[in-house]
């Protein structure tokens, strides 16, 4: 009975992992495409992904590091989210041209707006530098020398292996460092805003329906990529000229189904699957609550702001939204992980696990693995938490304590590198701090202080605190750092950075505000940061190994490697869900549930007077289905942060529909994909078509789109063969 049940486990386990998967684009052929196929996908292998000839992947750029895009004119025109083009839409935006309101929509090409800093990478080619990478390695004992040694192997390709000029090789890990790719990239700094909904449309839902099903976003914004009269990478200049891609996505009218198949392609930031049992635990009992409970304060002080003055609110708007997209996923993943019993499924796992390796010999060698991860995930317990605290709190949610930091690895770039480097690195601060303090405000922020300064003296394990922290007044403290520090106002910052190294130094040592971040950090990097990067080595030693075993042990298996902000491919079908009983969520929402979650007056869910003028006209023009129209759709693809702007395309490879979030019941899908409520959420491209077409009258950017209606023409085939 116990071998039957070993059998029924391990047969659920590999029936979800086909199910989910990020794959490279570059290794489908074999049984990722047969599957594909056997879903419905009408293309092949090479038309997603060949080096030498156009493919879906060079349609498909990563945006500014964080996001993706896709392009879908020969005019260089590419989509993205609105959440994604969100801050450089604030940038351009004052109380007098207020894009965020109002919406921004270019008529002509003159009109489209440059954006410092912002940029879009393509993929030229994929290959495997495994061996070279490791060359030398595994003679090494210690896993310091090993990571040195990789990393050194790792910087000379980069600057060998061959590439044209203006492109750059960059090597990525996978599989816990079982194997490397090199990426061969082609970066456009040139990228200017061409059009984006009011966030009314684009932020419809706002934070309240964030992860949340059903949805009704209309999430996206447009953007257009120049070069230079090569066709080449160059910076902004007014004689650059649109970029020709080597391939445009065609964009599909037809719509969706349910059980169609769709497949995302994007650049998901990180997953971590195959974690053991232990460290799910202490993420999910220990690790997200803190995390949820700093942000929560940090997000309650802001909206009393945002809601008062509006002036703040465009000022923290692309901040808010940032600091509460992790905030509530991590509420999801963490009631998700609960939920669906992961710990104990991985337990499971583990066990049977285990009893591969005695099966295989191999006790010596992965033996005790399982039993080394329990030993180091307790060890670094109080560590782990304590670093939570120091970079949810110094370093990312109160503004002026993440300035002081700066100032602080300045101070520390002095001492181990020199004046030269401390001058250059000083410079650089007092030019990007600019558009800092542009969206600074001091009340705000020593509100955010008091509240998370009081989190981090009670919560934070009490032996890595400074003893100035026992029994303070939180409140006292703010007033008394915010009215005195220089580090609340850009001149303040200025007036610091001013003058020879020798006074800079003693400016900053003089200032509260540096003063406190200085203690704070020096407690931190002198008995967290040790500690815990020791222990975190051994345990990405452990990982690696794991990682071998797994898939040394599961040869005729398909494991595909934790995202890492590459390339990757991921596969399913247009489907509904059932989170919770008696609850049935189905694939499709309408402009009808736009309609009834409509408030008048209220930030996320007011409704522009236009978009209801059209919806109570039912003018929807070629864009709607049987009378109504369609807004957004869920289906089984797996996806996380980074997929944001993926292009969801259909069987032929047509564009489809718009990647933006996930369900909340699925997002713990970064740590465990359960099928059963995994859902990606996509925005209907024909609710982004109507929104530019009906809404914005932006027609010269729907006639540089190739509009297509492939099942149509499908149907047309089929008749035909009929009559034959």
């Amino acid at each position: 009975m116990k071998f039957l049940k070993l059998l029924l486990l391990l047969f659920v386990l590999q029936t979800q992992a086909q199910q989910g998967g990020m794959w490279i684009p570059s290794l489908l052929q074999g049984m990722n495409e047969k599957e594909m196929k056997s879903l419905g996908m009408k293309m092949t292998a090479k038309d997603i992904y060949d080096v030498n000839h156009s493919s879906l992947k060079d349609a498909v750029p990563h945006f500014n590091g964080g996001c993706t895009s896709e392009v879908i004119s020969p005019k260089g025109l590419i989509l993205t989210n609105h959440h994604c083009g969100f801050s450089a839409i604030q940038t351009h935006s004052t109380v007098d041209h207020d894009y965020l309101t109002d919406g921004f929509w270019a008529y002509k090409m003159e009109e489209e707006l440059p954006n410092e800093n912002l940029v879009v990478t393509f993929i030229v080619k994929i290959e495997d530098v495994t061996t070279q990478v490791l060359n030398g390695v595994a003679s090494l004992t210690s896993e310091a020398e090993k990571q040195k040694k990789i990393q050194e192997n790792i910087a000379f390709l980069s600057t060998s292996l061959p590439k044209e000029s203006w492109q750059e090789n960059k090597i990525r890990t996978f599989f816990e460092g079982n194997q490397y790719m090199l990426f061969v990239t082609e970066t456009f700094k040139d990228v200017r805003l061409v059009g984006a909904p009011p966030s009314l449309i684009g932020k419809f839902g706002s934070d309240t329906d964030n992860w949340i099903w059903p949805r009704h976003t209309g999430d996206f914004s447009l953007f257009r990529i120049y070069a230079d009269k090569n066709n080449h990478p160059a910076a902004y200049s007014k004689d650059n000229v649109p970029y020709t891609p080597k391939h445009f996505l065609p964009v599909s009218l037809d719509g969706v189904k349910e059980d169609d198949f769709t497949m995302v392609f994007g650049y998901p930031g990180k997953t971590n699957e195959y974690l053991p049992a232990v460290a799910i635990a202490q993420i999910a009992n220990e690790l997200n609550p803190a995390k949820i409970e700093i942000r929560d304060r940090a997000l309650k002080v802001a909206d009393g702001f945002m809601r008062k003055n509006n002036a703040i609110k465009i000022q923290y708007a692309s901040k808010y939204a940032g600091i509460a997209n992790y905030w509530k996923k991590w509420i999801g993943e963490t009631q998700g992980l609960k939920k669906s019993n992961a710990v104990a499924i991985k337990r499971d796992a583990e066990r049977a696990f285990q009893q591969k390796i005695i099966k295989a010999g191999k006790q010596s060698e992965y033996g005790n693995l399982l039993a080394d991860f329990e030993k180091n995930y307790t060890e670094i317990a109080p560590y782990a938490l304590s670093r939570d605290y120091f970079l949810e709190i110094v370093q990312r949610n109160t503004e002026m304590l993440s300035v002081g930091y700066k100032l602080y690895q300045l101070e520390q770039v002095y001492t181990t590198k020199g004046e030269q480097s401390f001058t250059d690195r000083k410079n650089n601060l007092i030019k990007d701090l600019g558009g800092f303090y542009k969206d600074f405000n001091a009340e705000v922020d020593a509100k955010v202080f008091e509240q998370l300064i009081e989190l981090y003296a009670t919560k934070s394990p009490k032996q890595f605190i400074p003893a100035s922290l026992s029994n303070v007044n939180a409140k006292n403290l703010a007033a008394d750092i915010y009215e005195k520090s220089k580090l609340t106002n850009y001149n303040g910052l200025k007036e610091l950075l001013t003058g020879d190294t020798k006074t800079v130094l003693a400016n900053l040592n003089n200032d509260k505000g540096f003063q406190f971040v200085k203690e704070l950090s020096d407690k931190y990097h002198k008995d967290v940061a040790p500690k815990y990067d020791e222990i975190n080595l051994r345990i990405t030693a452990l990982q690696r190994a794991y990682m071998k075993a797994q898939l040394e042990l599961n040869k005729d298996s398909r494991i595909f490697p934790d995202a890492n902000s590459t390339l990757r491919v991921t596969y399913g079908k247009v489907k509904g869900y059932e989170p919770k009983d008696a609850t049935v969520y189905t694939h499709m929402t309408y402009l009808d549930g736009v309609m009834e979650k409509y408030i008048p007056g209220d930030y996320e869910f007011d409704v522009p007077k236009k978009l209801i003028d059209l919806y109570n006209a039912k003018d929807y023009g070629q864009y709607g289905e049987k009378g109504k129209m369609p807004v957004c759709f869920i289906g089984t693809n797996h996806t996380t942060g980074g997929n944001s702007g993926s292009p969801a395309v259909d069987a032929y490879g047509n564009l489809i529909g718009l990647n933006f979030d996930r369900v909340w019941e699925g997002t713990m899908s970064d740590i465990y994909y359960d099928p059963s409520i995994c859902r990606n959420i996509m925005v209907d491209i024909r609710y982004v078509l109507f929104i530019m077409d009906k809404y914005a009258g932006a027609t010269n950017l729907i006639n540089e789109l190739k509009l297509v209606h492939p099942k149509q023409v499908k149907a047309v085939k089929k008749k035909n063969l009929r009559k034959k």
